[in-house]
């Protein structure tokens, strides 16, 4: 009995060592998030350990399979999948009159290996933008690891920027060719500057909205 006790509470100190977290205390139900974390790392651990498959490719599929949605449009935006120079792209583009617009092309972040144009959250976002700034964003799903490996991501930047500069896009969807603008969070920022400091001599190619 003794022994089993031993047992029961190293087995215990090892799963709390292994759940627990170390998260900012603003964090509300702390314990549900490590529980869950714990949980996402196990399976993921586990289907690499059994060689379902790279775990990088895994994690990919469970966030596109909870996250990625279909391009819907709303009353305020039109949006559409279509490709900048072969890469995916998903475009945002405000309603109404014809005038010229804003355009940004935007590149989302998650190291290269992970995320989505067609995310829920970079939806959203994207959404918002083209609300807020009246602009059309084109938000581009360049190649991710570990199928591409860099600088596969970068020249997928720079093919979809090339086309996005082209004067047959700008005047496809109604863009000002003297308000442009390359823009990105975390590696999307990364290629985002990448980009700019490729294009730069490009005339006409701003990196602020005017």
């Amino acid at each position: 009995a003794m022994r089993l006790r031993l047992a029961g509470a190293v087995l215990l100190a090892a799963a709390a060592y292994y759940v627990y977290l170390p998260l900012p205390s603003g964090v509300s139900e702390p314990w549900k998030l490590m529980l869950l974390d714990a949980l996402f790392r196990s399976f993921i651990d586990a289907a690499h350990s059994l060689g379902v498959c790279h775990r990088v490719r895994l994690l990919n599929r469970v966030v596109s399979w909870v996250e990625v949605i279909e391009a819907r449009s709303s009353p305020t935006v039109k949006v559409i999948d279509s490709s900048l120079g072969g890469v995916p792209t998903r475009v945002f583009q405000p309603n109404g009159d014809s005038r010229l617009r804003r355009g940004v092309i935007y590149f989302h972040g998650g190291g290269w290996a992970l995320g989505s144009a067609r995310m829920r959250s970079y939806d959203l976002l994207c959404r918002k933008m083209a609300e807020d700034l009246d602009a059309v964003i084109m938000s581009v799903d360049y190649r991710l690891a570990p199928e591409a490996v860099f600088p596969d991501q970068y020249h997928d930047a720079v093919a979809a920027s090339r086309v996005f500069l082209s004067a047959e896009l700008l005047q496809q969807y109604s863009i000002d060719p003297e308000r442009l603008c390359v823009s990105g969070d975390s590696a999307g920022g990364n290629l985002a500057a990448a980009v700019y400091f490729c294009l730069v001599s490009c005339s006409n190619f701003l990196v602020h909205l005017k």
